[in-house]
């Protein structure tokens, strides 16, 4: 799902008078800007609906065919394992490549392992079902970190001083995808059976290949200097890191989990749990384009987003069973309204966590340009992949062990863990910043006083 430097993120102008807010003054974008729009929406958008399908059939089919909770929260995670790994490579090459190759070759990927992973109900139950389910899961993740690198990386070129806003604008197309896909996944796999619902998306991802390889403008690069592990080892950036670790474990655990408590809990049928998807999709999607508005014009207020949205998190996760604890019986209702709310806390981790990372590199004296993207980016896609490892599998041992209540719990204290973590840093980053310059102030020395708050704004 996810996220994503805003005045500080360097010198470059923005081209024939780029407006702040996508949202506002569009008439005003350059045709490139606008095309790149156009093209990260679509991967956005196929992304999305293509991963979010499974939700609602793919776990109690996996059961069918043999594979227990533990298996199919692992096969969600060799998703995001491969992925991680993928990632990593990909955004320090990324210049090498070429972001535009990359974006369309991972489009292509994705859309013919989608269509394979369709197939694999004929399969034999069994250990040939699961490995072929890991091996083509593993083809999809590869394809995927391509696109998705590629695809943060142009465009925080083509948009320089707005990334967050056009990050967080572009999540109302992530949001379409989760909404859409889960409700069309379940009507599809009931009406048609299990191939229909890949076969279907695979071939609608073709078709938006060569539609992005005509829309997507060029945009050269020289390959930089700077090494990924000086990024990767700041302080402040493993912080970062370990948020969109949490904020994607919380969400991946979700994945596995999520429709076999709703089928058992609430009875529902396959195609009406795809609905109960879209509380969370809805509240995230259309908060998106706000917090990405308000951290590109308000960027102090970043690190309170990641602060507040990690404990929000961490409560929405302990009342989404909720725990055995609280002593509250679960009702549809309730649930629903904890999905709103998750979703909304996620969006205040996701859109501001990358211009920060950005942010952080420039301070830091990383050189702009394309090449700094493509780490940031291939950082940002492995650490989320990462935590989309770590959730599924753990969520799945924790389900099958302890149960949905206890398991939403304990999966909640990883958004606990970064929001104390995030809030401790930046309290000490304003204390220590606080004492520096009461210590380089002198209480006599008017004019030196003066020169400093000028130079400071």
């Amino acid at each position: 799902m996810g996220s994503r430097a805003a005045g500080g993120m360097g010198s470059e102008q923005p081209p024939d008078g780029m407006p702040e807010a996508l949202g506002e003054e569009s008439r005003r974008l350059t045709r490139e800007q606008l095309f790149t729009v156009v093209a990260a929406a679509s991967i956005n958008f196929s992304s999305m609906i293509c991963y979010s399908i499974l939700g609602p059939f793919f776990p109690s089919e996996a059961e069918k065919k043999g594979a227990s909770d533990t298996v199919v929260g692992l096969i969600f995670g060799c998703f995001a394992l491969v992925n991680f790994l993928s990632s990593l490579i990909l955004g320090n090459y990324l210049t090498h490549i070429g972001a535009n190759f990359m974006f369309v070759a991972g489009m292509f990927v994705s859309g013919c392992v989608t269509i394979l992973f369709g197939m694999l109900d004929k399969v034999p139950s069994g250990p040939m079902f699961i490995g072929l389910c890991f091996l083509v899961r593993a083809m999809d993740a590869v394809g995927f970190a391509a696109a998705m690198t590629a695809s943060f990386s142009i465009l925080a070129k083509a948009f320089p001083n707005n990334i967050a806003t056009v990050l967080g604008s572009l999540e109302i197309f992530t949001g379409l995808g989760l909404v859409l896909g889960p409700p069309l996944g379940g009507f599809l796999y009931q009406s048609f059976g299990y191939e229909v619902p890949f076969i279907t998306l695979g071939c609608v991802v073709l078709v938006l290949v060569p539609v992005n390889m005509c829309l997507l403008p060029k945009y050269d690069s020289i390959p930089s200097k700077d090494s990924f592990w000086k990024l990767a080892l700041l302080p402040k950036i493993l912080l970062l890191c370990f948020t969109i670790f949490s904020l994607s474990a919380c969400l991946g655990f979700l994945d596995p989990t999520m429709s076999l408590f709703i089928l058992k809990k609430f009875k529902l049928p396959a195609g009406y749990v795809g609905l109960v998807f879209l509380g969370l999709a809805l509240s995230y999607s259309l908060s998106s384009p706000l917090l990405g508005f308000l951290s590109d014009k308000l960027p102090y207020l970043r690190k309170w987003l990641l602060v507040s949205g990690g404990l929000t998190t961490a409560l929405c996760f302990f009342m989404l069973g909720p725990a055995p604890v609280l002593h509250i019986e679960s009702q549809l209702w309730m649930f629903v309204l904890v999905l709103v709310l998750i979703g909304f806390s996620l969006g205040m981790i996701a859109i501001p966590v990358f211009p920060e990372i950005l942010h952080c590199a420039y301070e830091n004296g990383f050189e702009e340009g394309l090449s700094l993207l493509g780490l940031v980016s291939g950082l940002f896609n492995a650490m989320w992949s990462l935590g989309a490892f770590a959730g599924p599998t753990l969520g799945g041992f924790l389900n099958e062990k302890l149960g949905f209540e206890w398991a939403s719990a304990i999966q909640g204290g990883w958004a606990l863990l970064s929001g104390l973590a995030a809030g401790i840093f930046y309290i000490t980053e304003a204390t220590r910043t606080s004492s520096s310059s009461s210590l380089q102030t002198s209480p006599g020395d008017n004019e030196e006083r003066t020169h400093l708050m000028g130079s400071e704004t």
